[in-house]
């Protein structure tokens, strides 16, 4: 998404680009959020495990390499929950040391039983953030979502929350996913999406665009699992004419040839993966016929 904020506070000084020209001189890919027009860089990044770190100086060290770089590379959606450990607490931590709050979408979720309790999550997880308003408050997994939905709707009209969603991540929740779908007004869907994971192309996808929900693919690599079924393989040349050079670009570009998916978020704690995760959203994006050539080269 490009900046709807002004950068506020001192410059940045980002880690060096080098060894990625073509990102410094093209801009990622963008779609938009259904409901206001708002757009969002199509490659995000993901937390779960990779932030949880706590108070280790060293592994937060690079991690603000990688959040910075990420920044500095045209990405904005950082996705975050009160259950990945200590990871809403890091990323508010580094993204207040670089200043980089003004640039970042931050989503987080809540995932508790009841009212108070939820309520109580969610301002904790604005004060682990160190931000005042959180641009995406989602239900996770859609623990107590009928209890929890009307305070996400009344801290939206309030201005604390801009959009309000829900997520999954198994095939097996599905059925009450698309009945949430159909049945409210919602403004994202998180669920996973991968080759190794495609069934919710199948009902959800195309549900979610009928009603004009984004999309966050989460488990994109199906946390590590696709590299393991190709890591004794190398990468077919024909893969280059649709933008891809590493297995990793091969994976997000295949999710992102589906027009519903709004942005994927990769997890990574190595600014060198990182970067070759940006570069699967320099445009342009495969359309569906390429999708499946994509899944050919990778064997699926």
């Amino acid at each position: 998404m490009p900046d709807r904020r002004h950068f506020i506070g001192t410059a940045l000084a980002l880690p060096a680009l080098t060894a990625m020209p073509a990102l410094a001189a093209a801009p990622l890919a963008t779609r938009q959020i259904p409901a206001d027009g708002t757009r969002l860089p199509v490659i995000g990044l993901g937390t779960w495990q990779t932030f949880d770190v706590g108070a280790d100086a060293t592994a937060r060290a690079n991690l603000g390499d990688v959040l910075a770089r990420f920044v500095g590379l045209g990405g904005t959606v950082a996705d975050s929950s009160p259950m990945y450990g200590s990871s809403e607490s890091v990323l508010g931590d580094l993204a207040a040391r670089l200043g980089l709050h003004p640039r970042l979408f931050l989503a987080t979720k809540v995932w508790t039983r009841g009212r108070a309790a939820g309520m109580a999550q969610m301002e904790d997880s604005r004060r682990r953030l160190r931000s005042p308003r959180i641009d995406l408050m989602q239900i996770h997994n859609l623990v107590d979502w009928k209890l929890h939905l009307p305070t996400l709707r009344s801290w939206k009209a309030e201005g604390r929350i801009r959009y309000i969603g829900i997520t999954h991540y198994t095939a097996s929740a599905y059925g009450e996913v698309e009945a949430v779908l159909r049945a409210e007004t919602l403004d994202f869907l998180q669920i996973n999406y991968s080759l190794l994971e495609p069934e919710s192309a199948l009902r959800l996808l195309p549900l979610a665009a009928d009603r004009g929900v984004a999309v966050i693919a989460n488990r994109p690599f199906a946390e590590g699992a696709l590299f393991g079924r190709v890591k004794d393989r190398a990468l077919p040349a024909e893969a280059a004419a649709l933008g891809c050079t590493s297995w990793a670009r091969l994976f997000l570009r295949w999710i992102l040839a589906h027009p519903a998916v709004t942005c994927a978020i990769p997890a990574s704690n190595k600014p060198a993966h990182l970067e070759d995760n940006m570069v699967a959203g320099l445009g342009p994006l495969p359309n569906l016929a390429e999708q499946k050539a994509l899944a050919r080269m990778a064997g699926f």
